[in-house]
């Protein structure tokens, strides 16, 4: 058996390459057919939940904006001069049993502010966030200011959360004499855990019908004809209908109507392959370019070359002769000369075979030294020609 085995080995040793592998090719179907599972290599697409891949309709943040006023700062707040803030401040005094006309308030220690916060779709009563405040005045920083008791409210006009709490500040600004040090934007701060929530939300996914409605992040007919295939073949035929290329629709048996968390927690879990968009992304200002590796080039001729244009201008003082004497007309002319240059490099050449990706051109570029802006003019170019079959997105 020993010396069978090595004559095999040395048959194959002496076999063409291309012979091995087309040997190889039948002794892997061979395999197949057998039930013996293949390489890991066959795994590279890995199947995604669809909790991945969207939201269910219905579940969404809300905004929230309020009104405010900042105090404890160091001679750095709005200056007397603000009707608004003045204004303010007498109302937050009159709440204390206070007098005082907005007029006589002098204070450049308080500013106002604008207060913003995210709800969360499933906030209940008791919750924080984290929130946001922005000068509305003219003042010049808030380090070390302190936010007042301020209301949150939505686009309704009902107040859900409320904020109050110590400013954190991620930069400064210091000045005197006419001199001014300053880091990054001292006039915006933030308060973590600064809003409680004082309105739970409820949101209801399943409507009257006993449909629970899923949106994906990325619409696709494909990838929503596999979702509701995926979903039918694990909770039952028809649980699952794609109404169109964002959202699919789940009915919830009546059984399950009672338990719809472990519903849809069920759901969420389902795995899928979703379709994938050619797509380029292209960032100019930072000069990067994004693209999956098989995102297909049709046989293009690329060249690029690197025209360069140089115009100078030399001024020249010319002075008058003297000739019979002084002559009061005659005076100092200024004559300029222009001179233009021209370098027009010989640029780099490609040529895209058949069946070429935007990786094989990218490399290609990569080895003719061609700089990440030129590529970026290429792809472009490659776009308009018709030979790129991408999305070309420019941020």
């Amino acid at each position: 058996m020993v010396a069978l085995g090595d004559r095999l080995a040395g048959t194959v040793m002496r076999m063409h390459p291309t012979m091995i592998r087309r040997l190889a090719g039948v002794l892997a179907a061979l395999l197949l057919a057998a039930g013996v599972p293949g390489p890991a290599c066959g795994q590279a697409i890995e199947s995604v939940r669809v909790k991945d891949l969207g939201r269910l309709q219905g579940w969404r943040g809300n905004a929230l904006v309020g009104y405010g006023i900042v105090t404890g700062l160091a001679g750095t707040g709005d200056a007397p001069s603000n009707i608004t803030t003045r204004q303010t401040l007498a109302d937050v005094f009159s709440q204390f049993n206070i007098t005082v006309p907005a007029a006589q308030i002098q204070s450049r220690n308080v500013a106002m502010v604008l207060v913003s916060a995210d709800l969360p779709p499933f906030a209940r009563e008791g919750d924080t966030l984290d929130v946001t405040v922005t000068s509305a005045g003219d003042a010049r920083s808030l380090v070390g200011g302190s936010l007042l008791l301020a209301p949150l409210k939505a686009p309704d006009g009902r107040v859900y959360a409320l904020a109050q709490g110590a400013l954190a500040v991620g930069g400064y600004r210091y000045d005197a004499n006419g001199n001014v040090i300053q880091k990054n934007h001292p006039t915006v701060g933030s308060v973590p855990n600064g809003a409680r929530v004082e309105v739970a939300m409820h949101p209801k996914p399943l409507d009257k019908s006993g449909i629970v409605t899923f949106v994906l992040a990325d619409p696709d007919y494909t990838t929503a004809s596999r979702l509701a295939d995926a979903v039918n073949a694990r909770l039952g035929s028809g649980t699952a209908v794609a109404r169109d290329a964002e959202g699919i629709d789940i009915h919830v048996p009546d059984g399950e109507r009672d338990h719809l968390v472990s519903f849809i927690a069920r759901v969420e879990n389902v795995g899928l392959t979703p379709d994938r968009r050619a797509r380029v992304v292209i960032d100019e200002r930072t000069g990067t370019v994004v693209a999956g590796g098989d995102v297909g080039i049709s046989p293009v001729a690329i060249s690029h070359g690197d025209l360069k244009i140089a115009i100078t201008n030399h001024n020249t003082a010319v002075q008058p002769g003297v000739l019979f004497g002084s002559n009061p007309g005659v005076r100092t002319a200024l004559v300029t000369n222009t001179t233009v240059e021209v370098d027009e490099p010989s640029g780099p050449g490609y040529l895209a075979p058949g069946s070429v990706t935007v990786a094989d051109l990218v490399q290609s570029l990569a080895r003719l030294k061609t700089n990440t802006r030129d590529v970026i003019s290429i792809l472009r170019s490659v776009k308009a020609a018709g030979a790129l079959h991408a999305e070309l997105v420019v941020q």
